[in-house]
Protein backbone atom coordinates (compact mmCIF):
# COMPACT_ATOMS: atom_id res chain seq x y z
CA UNK A 1 0.00 0.00 0.00
CA UNK A 2 1.13 3.51 -0.96
CA UNK A 3 2.14 5.05 2.60
CA UNK A 4 1.27 8.75 1.13
CA UNK A 5 -2.07 8.32 1.14
CA UNK A 6 -4.85 10.23 2.66
CA UNK A 7 -8.42 9.83 2.78
CA UNK A 8 -10.82 12.13 1.41
CA UNK A 9 -14.49 12.11 2.71
CA UNK A 10 -17.43 13.23 0.15
CA UNK A 11 -20.80 14.73 1.13
CA UNK A 12 -23.68 16.18 -1.29
CA UNK A 13 -25.49 19.00 -1.13
CA UNK A 14 -27.98 20.87 -3.35
CA UNK A 15 -27.90 23.81 -0.29
CA UNK A 16 -24.43 25.08 -0.10
CA UNK A 17 -25.01 27.98 1.88
CA UNK A 18 -26.68 25.95 4.24
CA UNK A 19 -24.17 23.21 4.00
CA UNK A 20 -21.81 25.62 5.04
CA UNK A 21 -23.14 27.67 7.68
CA UNK A 22 -23.36 23.92 9.40
CA UNK A 23 -20.34 22.47 8.65
CA UNK A 24 -18.02 25.66 9.59
CA UNK A 25 -20.16 27.09 12.01
CA UNK A 26 -22.54 23.87 13.53
CA UNK A 27 -19.14 21.02 13.08
CA UNK A 28 -16.35 23.44 13.35
CA UNK A 29 -14.89 22.94 10.56
CA UNK A 30 -12.26 25.25 8.75
CA UNK A 31 -13.84 26.41 4.94
CA UNK A 32 -10.56 25.89 2.95
CA UNK A 33 -12.03 26.25 -0.54
CA UNK A 34 -15.61 27.00 -1.98
CA UNK A 35 -16.22 26.97 -5.77
CA UNK A 36 -19.05 26.24 -8.02
CA UNK A 37 -19.05 22.16 -7.53
CA UNK A 38 -17.45 22.08 -3.67
CA UNK A 39 -17.05 23.39 -0.42
CA UNK A 40 -13.99 21.67 0.84
CA UNK A 41 -13.25 21.69 4.52
CA UNK A 42 -10.42 20.83 7.05
CA UNK A 43 -11.39 18.55 9.79
CA UNK A 44 -8.30 18.22 11.36
CA UNK A 45 -5.53 16.39 9.18
CA UNK A 46 -8.75 15.10 7.07
CA UNK A 47 -10.40 16.62 4.31
CA UNK A 48 -14.59 16.75 3.71
CA UNK A 49 -15.58 17.49 0.63
CA UNK A 50 -18.94 18.75 0.59
CA UNK A 51 -20.11 18.41 -3.59
CA UNK A 52 -22.47 20.77 -5.17
CA UNK A 53 -25.14 18.82 -6.83
CA UNK A 54 -28.29 19.90 -8.57
CA UNK A 55 -30.16 17.93 -6.64
CA UNK A 56 -30.03 15.97 -3.88
CA UNK A 57 -31.79 12.15 -2.35
CA UNK A 58 -30.16 11.77 1.18
CA UNK A 59 -29.02 8.30 1.43
CA UNK A 60 -31.21 6.32 4.76
CA UNK A 61 -27.94 5.38 5.77
CA UNK A 62 -25.23 7.36 7.82
CA UNK A 63 -22.80 8.71 5.43
CA UNK A 64 -20.29 10.15 7.58
CA UNK A 65 -19.23 10.53 11.20
CA UNK A 66 -16.87 11.07 13.62
CA UNK A 67 -15.45 9.48 16.58
CA UNK A 68 -15.86 11.79 19.82
CA UNK A 69 -14.25 11.28 23.70
CA UNK A 70 -17.31 12.80 24.92
CA UNK A 71 -20.81 12.09 22.90
CA UNK A 72 -23.13 13.51 26.01
CA UNK A 73 -20.99 17.18 25.71
CA UNK A 74 -21.37 16.48 21.34
CA UNK A 75 -24.78 15.56 21.60
CA UNK A 76 -26.05 19.12 23.88
CA UNK A 77 -24.05 21.20 21.75
CA UNK A 78 -25.48 20.08 18.78
CA UNK A 79 -28.69 20.35 20.88
CA UNK A 80 -27.90 23.93 22.00
CA UNK A 81 -27.87 24.76 18.18
CA UNK A 82 -30.87 23.47 17.05
CA UNK A 83 -29.70 20.28 15.75
CA UNK A 84 -31.73 17.27 17.41
CA UNK A 85 -30.30 13.64 17.51
CA UNK A 86 -32.39 11.17 15.31
CA UNK A 87 -34.40 8.19 17.06
CA UNK A 88 -35.38 5.40 15.96
CA UNK A 89 -37.86 3.15 16.67
CA UNK A 90 -35.64 -0.38 16.82
CA UNK A 91 -33.05 1.23 19.16
CA UNK A 92 -33.21 1.78 22.87
CA UNK A 93 -31.52 5.27 23.08
CA UNK A 94 -31.53 7.22 26.06
CA UNK A 95 -32.79 10.58 26.58
CA UNK A 96 -30.33 12.35 24.63
CA UNK A 97 -30.66 10.02 21.77
CA UNK A 98 -27.64 8.14 22.20
CA UNK A 99 -27.58 4.22 21.41
CA UNK A 100 -25.15 2.03 24.02
CA UNK A 101 -24.11 -1.18 21.76
CA UNK A 102 -23.66 -4.32 22.94
CA UNK A 103 -19.84 -3.91 22.76
CA UNK A 104 -20.43 -0.62 25.32
CA UNK A 105 -19.71 1.96 22.09
CA UNK A 106 -21.88 5.33 22.37
CA UNK A 107 -23.58 6.22 18.92
CA UNK A 108 -26.15 9.35 18.06
CA UNK A 109 -27.17 9.98 14.58
CA UNK A 110 -28.24 13.79 13.11
CA UNK A 111 -29.23 15.32 10.00
CA UNK A 112 -27.26 18.29 8.19
CA UNK A 113 -29.04 20.61 6.72
CA UNK A 114 -29.56 18.19 3.59
CA UNK A 115 -30.81 15.33 5.23
CA UNK A 116 -27.94 13.41 4.84
CA UNK A 117 -27.68 11.23 8.36
CA UNK A 118 -23.87 11.85 9.81
CA UNK A 119 -23.07 10.48 13.27
CA UNK A 120 -20.71 10.37 16.75
CA UNK A 121 -19.45 7.60 18.12
CA UNK A 122 -17.80 7.46 21.45
CA UNK A 123 -16.10 3.95 21.50
CA UNK A 124 -16.25 1.70 24.86
CA UNK A 125 -12.00 1.56 24.85
CA UNK A 126 -11.24 5.44 23.95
Amino acid sequence: MIQTRQPVSFIATDRPDAAQAFYKDVMGLELRERSDFALVFADGDHVLRVQIVPELTPAGHTVHGWQVSDIAQEVSRLASLGVPTLRFEQLPQDAQGVWTTPDGHQIAWFHDPCGNVLSFTQYADA
